[in-house]
């Protein structure tokens, strides 16, 4: 069985005058569906730009990205919004809400733009909402509602769609602890339903709910860990 997403030699550079600075190295990996990944490393060491290339938010300089048997690099840009609109869903530390819009339309409004007919938007918005403890709070606007119930809305965004993959970036990093562990514990439930999960983050913590954690320093893969279940 062929890997969903198969990262080789992916390399992203910018020159700064004379200078050449690599934020991804030389990175070769791949992910099986129904994964559950954490990428690790501090501040500047990559991760941030990797998953902007995984989400096909950003090109790689070098190498090869193949997103379940097709070469990204090779996509128009149709078609590479088609795959960003439906096939990855995207969580941000920043909920990235509208603030005048209700919880039902900030998750309807991917939905608006895949085309889809109002009747049927309307119920796959309410049903994601449902599906992350939120039924009872469609109508509220984001500042009617708490951190880890804005990031609930978020979610259930990303998930209005049916996506393969949900891509998230330090999802509990304007949570408290508290809020953020209810958080990872419904990404966990999203993969026990078979989303392939792909979690971004500087914490430990947050990584240790995943199945598998990749390091990154300096843009170059550090270590790559499967962690057994009484390590989760």
């Amino acid at each position: 069985m062929s890997a969903l997403i198969e990262l080789k030699g992916i390399v992203k550079k910018y020159e700064m005058g004379e200078e050449i600075l690599f934020a991804i190295n030389n990175v070769s990996f791949s992910v099986e569906k129904n994964e559950y990944l954490a990428i690790m490393g501090p501040s500047g060491s990559g991760k941030s730009t990797l998953m902007n290339i995984i989400g096909c938010l950003d090109t790689p300089t070098e190498g090869e990205y193949i997103l379940d048997g097709k070469n990204v690099s090779e996509m128009t840009d149709s078609e590479l919004a088609f795959i960003r609109n439906k096939q990855i869903g995207f969580v941000f530390q920043t909920f990235n809400l509208l603030p005048r819009s209700d919880a039902l339309h900030n998750v309807e409004l991917p939905l608006i733009y895949s085309g889809m007919p109002k009747s049927e938007r309307m119920e796959k918005a309410r049903q994601a909402l449902i599906n992350v403890g939120l039924g009872d709070r469609m109508k509220h606007k984001p500042n009617e509602l708490s951190g880890g119930q804005r990031q609930r809305v978020a979610i259930a965004r990303a998930i209005a769609n049916n996506p393969a993959i949900i891509l998230a970036d330090e999802p509990t990093g304007n949570l408290d602890s508290k809020t953020g562990e209810e958080i990872m514990s419904l990404f966990g439930e999203l993969n026990r339903l078979g989303n392939t999960i792909i979690v971004v983050t500087h914490a430990e913590e947050v990584a240790r709910h995943a199945n598998r954690i990749i390091k990154l320093f300096d843009g170059k893969i550090e270590s790559d860990t499967r962690l057994k279940k009484r390590d989760i």
